[in-house]
Parts: C-alpha cells; sequence; structure tokens
C-alpha cells in the first residue's frame, strides 16, 4: 500500500494522508494486518473511529442531551445539564470523564476518567486498558497515557486492538467487526461505506 491508496481508501486530505501513512503501514506490518481486505476494514474502522484521522483523543464536548443518550444510567439529568455544553457554559469535558468512567474499566483514583479518557486512533480507554495496551506495545501508558497521542502509537494501540480482540476472524464482515471495536453498531452505514471505498482503493 502506498500513500496514495490510503489516502484514496481513507478519503482524506494530502496532508492527512502524508501525516498517516508511515504510522498506519507501519501498524499494518507489526501486528500482520496484511491482507487487502483485512487492511480495508482497519482503515474503515479507524476512519470512523478517529472522524477521518483527525483525532486521536476522546471529544466529550457533549450536550446535556447527548451525555443522557451516550452514557444512559452513568448520568443524571441533573449532572448532564450541570456538566454538558450549553449556550451559558462550555462542557467540563474532565469531570465528565471522571463521572461516566469513575470505578469502571480499572479507574479507581479520583481523576483517574480524564487520565484515561480514550486515545488513539481506536480509542483506548480506562487503566485496565491502557495497562494491557502498554504491556504489548512496551510502553508505560499508566504513567504517561499521552503517549497514545503520538502518531505512532496511536496507530500501534489501534492495530493491536483490532488483531488482539479477533477482527481478523470476521474478514469482510462489517457488522461483526464494528460490534468488536465500538460494543454495538453505532455508525454502521459509515462503516460500511467507508470499508466499501477502502475496498475499491485497494481494488478488491
Amino acid at each position: 500500500m502506498n500513500q496514495q491508496q490510503i489516502q484514496m481508501a481513507a478519503d482524506i486530505s494530502a496532508g492527512l494522508a502524508a501525516r498517516w501513512f508511515q504510522p498506519v503501514a507501519a501498524a499494518m506490518r507489526e501486528f500482520g494486518i496484511t491482507a487487502p481486505v483485512d487492511q480495508a476494514m482497519f482503515i474503515a474502522q479507524v476512519g470512523h473511529e478517529s472522524g477521518g484521522f483527525t483525532a486521536v483523543v476522546e471529544n466529550l464536548n457533549y450536550t446535556p442531551a447527548a451525555l443522557v443518550a451516550t452514557f444512559g444510567k452513568r448520568i443524571t439529568q441533573q449532572q448532564a445539564d450541570a456538566l454538558g455544553r450549553t449556550k451559558v457554559h462550555a462542557a467540563r469535558q474532565d469531570a465528565i470523564a471522571n463521572l461516566v468512567y469513575s470505578n469502571r474499566l480499572g479507574n479507581k483514583s479520583a481523576g483517574d476518567g480524564w487520565k484515561y479518557r480514550g486515545r488513539g486512533l481506536i480509542q483506548i480507554t480506562g487503566l485496565d486498558n491502557y495497562r494491557t495496551c502498554g504491556t504489548a506495545l512496551k510502553l508505560d501508558l499508566v504513567s504517561t497515557p499521552e503517549q497514545l497521542e503520538q502518531d505512532l502509537q496511536a496507530a500501534r494501540s489501534a492495530a493491536w486492538f483490532f488483531t488482539g480482540k479477533g477482527c481478523l476472524l470476521h474478514s469482510g464482515d462489517v457488522k461483526a467487526v464494528t460490534l468488536i471495536v465500538n460494543g454495538g453498531t453505532n455508525g454502521l452505514a459509515d462503516r460500511q461505506a467507508r470499508y466499501n471505498k477502502a475496498r475499491a482503493a485497494l481494488g478488491i
């Protein structure tokens, strides 16, 4: 895969392709994402998760209504009104993360929710996942989680997740892979469209 192919496959600008080609290609090689059909799936899923390769840190800039819709029983309407983005005040993203990720995913200490919020092209979230990912990548992500904001580590963490969670066992099945990546089927139509575009760009 060359830089032009990844630009077409991911449907991104030449600038973003220049930024991401080497990290993504290296990460796919490292973790054995070598079949074109799997490369197309990886690019599609990562493209959706990262907003078209533009975000490597979780965006918690929610309105109160979106907070309740997204996090359900983990946040009350009163909390959402206080923390969410309104015309009067900005979203308190650190407080949102600390609330909705408290006592979950290995987070136990005050501030863990914000410290271990989603990072990487497929967002690694929570202390337990940072620890496991760090062991696999040979990085101390517990002490310095910000390493997943670096392009190479953002791509490596995504490739590690993709292969380690079994996505390669579902080649070509967008819904099955989406369930693994997302835990549900959010954005399924976009992921399918991205996959179709990536397949065409890779000639499969």
